[in-house]
């Protein structure tokens, strides 16, 4: 979205697409997203009538009644009968949602969006270790502690060893059977995995500290205790956060 679109939805002249995109909808839905999380059009307030979204970014009606019906899906608006297309609170907005997760993230300068994942993950992996210490067969307990071992080999290469420490995860909740859980923390980390303010910086000490973790988790889960491997990996991801975020200018927290 140009300048002059942004602009445009506060009352300037029309805009153009610097290059029109294939999907007009989806393309104008990310934008209201952002607009709206940003707080451009704040909660309880309508958004802009059609007639001047349709002017702003060059549509049709059509096109903007599509875009305002995902809106709605994902529960950042609201349409009512005689007061227009309302924006909502953000407690009505769906936090599972890409362009609403994205665009929440890049807007808290207090981590705080990050601190819920990271408890969310914290809730539903330590469940999911649990139930993977009273069901992993054999197979499994060999592959983790093949990822263990092998994480030891490549404190040196923090891109190699991510990708071995999201397989070790994923290993875990696959043993545990739950197919929803599993998913929910698969689609949550898709949208930070990458992001610097949820990796941190990574340093060789702090993958040698999160291998330590995981070989807990590993220990826990190959002595078939349940209770042990849920306190592990709640230990796990709660302080290999906490080192994570704790850069210049963020406080310690997530303390629930």
């Amino acid at each position: 979205m140009t300048t002059s679109n942004r602009s445009a939805l506060n009352g300037s002249a029309t805009p153009t697409w610097t290059r029109r995109p294939t999907n007009l909808a989806q393309a104008i839905t990310a934008e209201l997203v952002t607009r709206i999380v940003q707080g451009a059009h704040p909660s309880g307030t309508p958004l802009p009538p059609e007639p001047v979204l349709c002017e702003t970014f060059s549509v049709s009606r059509t096109v903007i009644r599509e875009a305002v019906k995902i809106l709605q899906e994902k529960g950042l608006v609201q349409v009512r009968q005689g007061s227009g297309t309302l924006v909502t609170p953000p407690s009505s907005w769906d936090m599972l949602d890409e362009l609403v997760l994205a665009a929440t993230i890049a807007e808290d300068d207090t981590l705080a969006i990050l601190d819920d994942l990271v408890v969310t993950r914290r809730v539903l992996e330590s469940d999911m270790a649990n139930v993977a210490a009273r069901l992993a067969d054999e197979g499994t307990i060999d592959r983790l502690r093949a990822l263990v071992d092998r994480m030891d080999e490549l404190v040196d290469d923090h891109v190699t060893y991510q990708e071995h420490d999201r397989a070790f995860h994923d290993t875990v909740m696959q043993a545990s059977g739950n197919r929803i859980a599993r998913g929910v923390v698969r689609s949550l980390e898709s949208q930070v995995v990458n992001t610097a303010r949820y990796m941190g910086q990574p340093e060789r000490a702090m993958c040698v500290a999160s291998n330590q973790g995981h070989r807990r988790i590993y220990e826990r889960i190959a002595a078939r205790d349940p209770d042990g491997a849920a306190q592990a990996m709640f230990t796990h991801i709660t302080e290999a956060w906490l080192v994570r975020r704790s850069g210049p200018g963020s406080p310690t927290r997530l303390q629930r």
